[in-house]
């Protein structure tokens, strides 16, 4: 059985929600990624950061990304799935909340991300096929 903890890109990092939104930024382009969970005060996750987010949210709003926060946008209830689940189990989770990228945890710690790439190097192409269509409808 194939796991999340196999198909993840390790080495993902959380982002303070206190840490302003111009430092995710850096640390995004430090890191070569598009997201970021945020972290609460316990480390725990309360959130993901896009670079999206801080472009629609903050910058075209008229903010500044110096003075807002992580926390400032996180929003609802993140989803996430433990490292020892199965494909179908993140396939699932991913496809039911239309989101592109989730964190992975073990022992309520972050251990990885799943992004669109790393689905594309496991999965066959009737199930990227079939998770692109339910990610990226239009509800």
């Amino acid at each position: 059985m194939t796991t999340a903890g196999d198909i993840m890109h390790r080495g993902a990092q959380w982002i303070p929600a206190h840490e302003t939104l111009d430092r995710a930024a850096q640390l995004m382009r430090d890191l070569g990624v598009g997201a970021l969970p945020i972290a609460d005060a316990d480390e725990r996750l309360c959130g993901i950061l896009t670079d999206r987010d801080i472009v629609i949210e903050c910058v075209a709003m008229g903010h500044d990304p110096a003075k807002v926060t992580a926390g400032d946008l996180a929003q609802g209830t993140p989803r996430w799935v433990d490292a020892g689940a199965d494909v179908d189990a993140v396939l699932n989770e991913m496809q039911g909340h239309q989101i592109r990228r989730l964190p992975v945890l073990e022992d309520k710690r972050l251990v990885g991300m799943i992004s669109e790439s790393d689905l594309a190097g496991h999965l066959s192409d009737e199930q990227i096929a079939h998770w692109v269509e339910s990610v990226y409808a239009t509800r």
